[in-house]
C-alpha cells in the first residue's frame, strides 16, 4: 500500500534550543523565564513556605520582553522552569548619506552588523519610545544610529536606539 503523504521534517523546530531548564529556586529578579510559552523578564518574586509537609512555592511576576504583557506563575521551588536564551545585539542603521541602508517602505529596518552583514528582517516598531528614538535620530537629525535588537525563542524586536559613536 503506497503512502500518499509528502512530509518534510527538514525544517521542524520544537523550540527546545531556544530555552534551557532551571530550578525555580535558582531564578532571580531581573533574570528571564518562560511563562505561558512567552519569554519574560522577572520583575518580582517571592518564596513562601506551605504547611508542615508542603514544599516551598515560588511566586513569579514577569513581563513579556516583546509585548510588555504581565504574567504570574506559582510553582514549587524544586520544579524546573524553562529559561529563554536571550541575546542582545547592536546593529547600525547608517544615516541617509548611505544609499543602501535605511527603513524600507514596508516597515522593515535595514541594518548592518559589525562584520558588514546586512539584516533586513526586523520590523520597525509601529509606535512607542523606540520608534520615536529611531525616527528622531535617523530621519530628523540624519545621524548614524545604532539599534539594539533583542532575540529570544525565535522572535526579535528593536528595543532601543542611540546615536552611533563616530568612527564606527
Amino acid at each position: 500500500m503506497a503512502e500518499e503523504h509528502d512530509l518534510d521534517f527538514g525544517s521542524a523546530d520544537a523550540g527546545a534550543s531556544h530555552t534551557f531548564p532551571m530550578q525555580c529556586s535558582a531564578l532571580r529578579k531581573n533574570g528571564h523565564v518562560v511563562i505561558k510559552n512567552r519569554p519574560c523578564k522577572i520583575v518580582d518574586m517571592s518564596t513562601s513556605k506551605t504547611g508542615k509537609h508542603g514544599h516551598a512555592k515560588v511566586h513569579l511576576v514577569a513581563i513579556d520582553i516583546f509585548t510588555g504583557k504581565k504574567y504570574e506563575d506559582l510553582s514549587p521551588s524544586t520544579h524546573n522552569m524553562d529559561v529563554p536564551n536571550v541575546s542582545r545585539k547592536e546593529y547600525q542603521l547608517p544615516g541617509l548619506h548611505s544609499d543602501q541602508l535605511d527603513v524600507s517602505d514596508d516597515g522593515f529596518l535595514s541594518l548592518m552588523a559589525e562584520d558588514g552583514e546586512t539584516k533586513d528582517d526586523v520590523k520597525m516598531p509601529d509606535s512607542g519610545e523606540v520608534a520615536e528614538k529611531i525616527n528622531k535620530l535617523f530621519k530628523v537629525e540624519e545621524k548614524d544610529t545604532n539599534v539594539v535588537i533583542l532575540t529570544a525563542m525565535g522572535e526579535e524586536a528593536a528595543i532601543d536606539a542611540k546615536e552611533a559613536p563616530r568612527g564606527s
